[in-house]
């Protein structure tokens, strides 16, 4: 499994997801599959509509791409959120 640098532009309350940089890796990579992870600092693990947005528009661009999405985690210090495991994967 090959780690790469973060893949989302943060801003205070903000974090921008750029699909075509999201993939890059792992069309580089020639994966065949991925995981999307990311945290929730504020300790909440429900996504926000922006959350959901996101993973729809990346589950999109996997297929385009032939890449499965097997997951997208939300964590947090205490407990995590699954797209996949919620159905919404």
């Amino acid at each position: 499994m090959r780690k790469t640098q973060s893949l989302i532009r943060k801003t205070l309350n903000l974090a921008v997801c750029l699909t075509r940089e999201v993939f890059k890796a792992a069309i580089l990579a020639n994966s065949t599959s991925v995981v999307f992870l990311h945290n929730h600092p504020s300790g909440g693990t429900e996504p926000s509509n922006d959350d959901t947005q996101i993973t729809d528009r990346l589950c999109k661009a996997g297929t385009i791409f032939g890449i499965n999405i097997l997951d997208h985690l939300i964590i947090t210090s205490n407990d995590y959120f699954s797209f996949k495991q919620k159905g919404l994967i």
